[in-house]
C-alpha cells in the first residue's frame, strides 16, 4: 500500500487509541486512480470519564484534509457505536473491519473480526441492495457518467451476492470477479485506473448495464432466499464483553 508510512502518522495523531484503523474505498475495492483520496476507517475508545460525564460524546471523528499532497478522508465511530452498528445489518462496517489493508490494528481488532462472524445475517442483503439501488440512481444522475460509480455499483452486488452464497465478506471486485467472471469487468477497471478519478465512459451501452443492473439484483436476491446464513446474529453478548474489557482497561 503506498502511503502507508504517512497514513500511520496520521492515525497516530488522532485525539483518541484507535482499535483498528483499514482503508476502505477506492484502494480497498481495487480500482484507485491516481488521484484518489485515501479512505480511513475505524474505531477510536473513548475514556471513561467522557462516557460517564455530561459533556456531548465524540462517538463519531469526521476530517477531511489534504496533507503534504495526501488527500484523506477520515471516519471513525467509538467503540460503542461500531459494535452497534455491526449489530445493524451494516455490511460497510463489516468490511471496514475485514479490510485487508490495515494502517494500525491491535489484540482486539483481531478478536473482533472472529466475533464478526456471528453478526452476518441474510438479512444483510437489504443492505446490499439498497447500496446497489442509490449507486444505480447516482449513476443515471451524471451527465455524462463516470466510470466510478458503475464500478461501484458493480462492486456492490457482487459483494453481497458472494455473501450471501459464502458467508464471507470481499470487497475487491478484482478478486470477487475471478468468482463471477463478468467480461466487462477488467476493461472498466483499467479505464478507472489509469485515468483519473473522474473519467467518463466512451461509447456507454446505458441499456446492457440497466439489464446487468436487473439481472444482479434479482441474483443478489435469490441468493439471499437460498443462503444458509442465519437469520439472527448472535454476537451481541460476545461484543458486550469485549466492550466491557475495553473500556475498563482504558479506565
Amino acid at each position: 500500500m503506498s502511503n502507508k508510512h504517512q497514513l500511520k502518522q496520521i492515525a497516530d495523531s488522532q485525539p483518541y487509541p484507535l482499535l483498528f484503523a483499514t482503508i476502505s474505498g477506492a484502494h480497498l475495492y481495487g480500482f484507485a486512480s491516481p488521484d484518489s483520496d485515501y479512505d480511513l476507517r475505524g474505531i477510536h475508545i473513548l475514556p471513561l470519564p467522557q462516557i460517564v460525564g455530561l459533556h456531548p460524546l465524540q462517538d463519531t471523528i469526521e476530517v477531511s484534509k489534504i496533507t503534504d499532497g495526501l488527500e484523506l478522508d477520515l471516519v471513525t465511530h467509538d467503540v460503542h457505536k461500531f459494535f452497534t452498528l455491526m449489530l445493524k445489518r451494516n455490511g460497510y462496517v463489516l468490511e471496514q473491519l475485514y479490510s485487508p489493508l490495515i494502517v494500525h490494528t491491535s489484540p482486539e481488532h483481531e478478536e473482533l473480526k472472529a466475533i464478526a462472524d456471528h453478526c452476518i445475517t441474510r438479512h444483510h442483503v437489504h443492505h446490499y441492495l439498497g447500496f446497489a439501488k442509490t449507486q444505480w440512481r447516482l449513476f443515471n444522475q451524471e451527465t455524462p457518467p463516470r466510470v466510478k460509480q458503475l464500478l461501484y455499483l458493480y462492486r456492490v452486488l457482487l459483494t453481497g451476492i458472494y455473501l450471501m452464497q459464502t458467508g464471507k465478506i470481499e470487497a475487491n471486485l478484482n478478486q470477487l470477479n475471478q468468482e463471477f467472471n463478468l467480461p466487462y469487468i477488467p476493461d472498466l477497471v483499467t479505464l478507472k485506473v489509469s485515468g483519473a478519478e473522474k473519467v467518463k465512459i466512451p461509447n456507454l451501452n446505458l441499456e446492457f448495464h440497466q439489464q446487468e443492473y436487473d439481472r444482479l439484483r434479482e441474483k443478489l436476491a435469490l441468493s439471499a432466499q437460498n443462503s444458509h446464513l442465519p437469520d439472527l446474529a448472535t454476537a451481541k453478548p460476545a461484543l458486550n464483553d469485549l466492550l466491557v474489557r475495553i473500556r475498563l482497561a482504558r479506565s
